[in-house]
């Protein structure tokens, strides 16, 4: 086997590179503004598509993370790294997920789409960002100090396959129950007719980027959360030029697309609540640093076989019902009616864990 290209400087650029591009090409092909690709905004409208919350703007199941993790998987069976794993600390994992989507949703984006924002001139991305590198500083203290979900154990190789087939799943249902012009359900899925979920770029385009990206960041371990907390611990640059090099060719390609309109008010699915902007993001990083992984990383590690990563990513699904269901997530008018508390209780759980959970004897 050669070397891994993609593991390389120039493979981390590429990839960012790649997501950037991808990212700019998504949005003018009809994905939402400064959303070319959100993990957690996709995540969240696959939820409402499914039922599981009841906003009617956000409904629609996003072919990109079906891509993502299918992509993954490709990579990781014809590479040979598939590698069923399980058991670290489920529960907590997956509620670590729930409050990452809750955090996410206030500040209404994942830390890609905050850099996507930023390339958009968004300059309320700037007060999130700040909030994710806090969050995960904050995460890397636990992590200093003992912090540790514990191994997750070898398991049967079809415990593997579990989560890419739910994904697959997901995808003969959007073939099964196409969208009907003018109606919002279309046998078991629902459809947004307004908002950001009526707003997608065609489904066999969405799909194939989602696959290129989940192939080229599996290979790359491209992580938003991994480029912070390898600066802050270990002053590695590696990831971090990936990110650089996402938000450097979203900004290009938004300019030669006409997508780049800087400002703070306006913005599309946005609001100008900075503290809150900060805040939400703050708890999204603590939870990502603490779960071991940005909401990207945790899709390609299900592809790979890594059960704990898929229980994150069906606890940010629940998240996203939640955030809906109970008036936690912002909109363009600021935050929800119980977004505030929501992510001042998500705070103290996440110190809790952090606190609870660090291994104080030596060799444990």
């Amino acid at each position: 086997m050669g070397k891994n290209f993609f593991a390389s400087r120039w493979g981390i650029i590429s990839v960012g590179a790649l997501i950037g591009v991808f990212a700019g090409v998504l949005q003018k092909m009809g994905n939402p503004g400064n959303m070319g690709i959100c993990v957690a905004c996709f995540e969240r409208d696959i939820a409402g598509a499914l039922g599981l919350h009841r906003a009617g703007v956000v409904q629609y199941i996003r072919p990109e993370i079906i891509g993502f993790v299918l992509g993954s998987l490709i990579a990781a069976l014809g590479l040979k790294e598939f590698k069923p794993r399980c058991g670290s600390a489920p529960i907590v994992r997956f509620v670590l997920g729930v409050l990452a989507m809750i955090g996410a949703l206030v500040f209404l984006g994942c830390p890609w789409r905050a850099l996507l924002r930023l390339a958009g001139g968004d300059g309320n991305a700037i007060v999130g960002l700040a909030g994710l590198a806090a969050g995960i500083w904050v995460g890397t203290l636990f992590l200093k100090n003992g912090f540790n979900l514990g191994r997750s154990q070898q398991t049967h190789k079809s415990a593997g396959f579990v989560f890419p087939v739910l994904m697959l799943g997901l995808l003969c249902l959007m073939f099964l129950y196409p969208q009907i012009a003018g109606e919002n359900k279309s046998g078991v899925l629902l459809y947004s007719l307004k908002g950001p979920g009526a707003m997608h770029a065609p489904l066999m385009i969405s799909l194939v980027i989602g696959l290129l990206i989940g192939f080229v960041a599996q290979r790359s371990r491209f992580c938003t959360m991994g480029a912070f907390r390898d600066l802050i611990l270990f002053r590695h640059l590696h990831l971090l030029t990936g990110l650089i090099s996402l938000v450097v060719f979203a900004f290009v390609t938004n300019l030669i697309l006409g997508q780049f309109n800087p400002g703070f008010d306006g913005q599309p699915v946005a609001h100008t609540m900075h503290v809150w902007n900060f805040a939400g993001m703050l708890l999204a990083g603590l939870a990502f640093s603490l779960a071991g992984g940005c909401p990207g990383r945790q899709l390609f590690l299900s592809g790979e076989g890594d059960g704990d990563a898929a229980i994150f990513v069906l606890g940010m699904v629940t998240g996203a019902a939640i955030a809906h269901n109970f008036g936690l997530a912002s909109s363009p008018k600021g935050v929800g009616p119980h977004g505030i508390a929501a992510v001042v209780t998500g705070l103290i759980v996440c110190l809790l864990i952090g606190f609870t959970m660090r291994n104080k004897i030596k060799g444990v």
